[in-house]
């Protein structure tokens, strides 16, 4: 099974308000898109091509709502700190999160302008770059997306030796840590945020919601939710099942009711699953990851070929009934488990 797209778009050409879109979403779709990170957006954008240049997304902003701290970077939880004593003080609405020497966070105004850290995946082991360019966060954000990854995100990150080597001990920096009332319509957690640079983050006004504008990149800004636009409505290919069965059952239900146990092959994708186990009720969801002893290797096992994976393990494995699970809380890792241990367990519709 190759499971490419866990989510589809669709484009809507009628003229609705932001709360009849949602409603036409919810009825005959899944719901208003969801964007969970930038292959979202390429994929969203290829889907609107040549269509009317703004369309409603699922975002709007909750504004008696408490401000909820995340990431930049997707897929990267907010679940420790390291806050500066007395910080966050949040004197003047202050939603973007800054660092000094020796590594001790704090909070200021996101229109503020200042130096940054960029973080870059793919580069080791240099990953970070102080950039010296005064820049507000918005700009800052754009900047290392375009040249980098993103803003660096994550407490591990951030607590590195190398760090301390880039920061000067008396200068505050951007790091990718943001606050916002804004949520998605399916309830999703995603931290993804794609605002145009003119978007004020001190400015609250009730009954705000996101569009996309495509001729600025599909970059988002907030309007009125009773004008008419059209928008973008998205199907979601997973599917959480609530029930708590051994693996090989689990496996049996997806093949019998939909395609198949899911498969994780991409970040994005991982992405995606590890939203959908945030509403498991057990404390692992069943992936289609199966230990097989013969060859002493992990496959998935889905129809259309086999892909190697290693796993973290405590120990050896030493039964021919081992397969993979993810964690529904924390970090969301994969873990080798008995098959005869009964959890929820998530299915992919393709």
């Amino acid at each position: 099974m190759m499971v490419c797209q866990l989510y589809e778009y669709h484009y809507i050409r009628e003229l609705k308000t932001w709360t009849e879109a949602q409603q036409y979403c919810r009825e005959n779709h899944t719901d208003l898109a969801t964007v969970s990170n930038m292959a979202d957006m390429k994929r969203l954008l290829n889907n609107s091509a040549g269509n009317m240049n703004e369309a409603w997304i699922g975002l709007y902003d909750q504004t008696d709502g408490d401000r909820t701290w995340y990431w930049s970077l997707p897929g990267v939880e907010f679940n420790e700190t390291n806050w500066k004593p007395g910080e966050p003080n949040d004197i003047r609405t202050e939603n973007c999160g800054i660092i000094s020497n020796p590594l001790k966070w704090g909070d200021v105004s996101c229109n503020t302008r200042l130096h940054f850290i960029c973080y870059n995946e793919s580069k080791t082991p240099e990953k970070f770059y102080l950039i010296k360019q005064s820049k507000t966060w918005l700009e800052a954000q754009s900047y290392c997306r375009e040249k980098h990854t993103d803003l660096i995100s994550g407490i591990k990150e951030l607590q590195g030796e190398q760090l301390k080597n880039v920061l000067s001990v008396d200068i505050w920096v951007f790091i990718g840590l943001f606050r916002d009332t804004w949520k998605w319509s399916d309830g999703s957690s995603f931290s993804f945020r794609h605002w145009n640079l003119q978007f004020n983050d001190e400015k609250y006004n009730s009954g705000q919601c996101a569009m996309t504008v495509f001729d600025d990149g599909g970059r988002w800004k907030n309007g009125d939710c009773k004008e008419k636009k059209p928008f973008i409505c998205y199907d979601d290919n997973l599917v959480l099942v609530q029930e708590k069965m051994n693996w090989a059952n689990a496996l049996s239900y997806c093949r019998e009711h939909y395609h198949d146990l899911v498969t994780i092959k991409t970040l994005e994708q991982q992405i995606l699953v590890q939203e959908k186990a945030k509403k498991a009720s057990t404390p692992f969801v069943w992936l289609a990851l199966r230990y097989n002893c013969t060859k002493k290797f992990w496959i998935w096992v889905c129809p259309e070929g086999v892909t190697e994976r290693t796993m973290n393990s405590d120990g050896e494995v030493d039964d021919c009934n081992i397969s993979g699970a993810m964690d529904t809380g924390g970090q969301h890792k994969w873990f080798q488990i008995n098959g005869g241990e009964e959890f929820n367990f998530i299915c992919s519709k393709i």
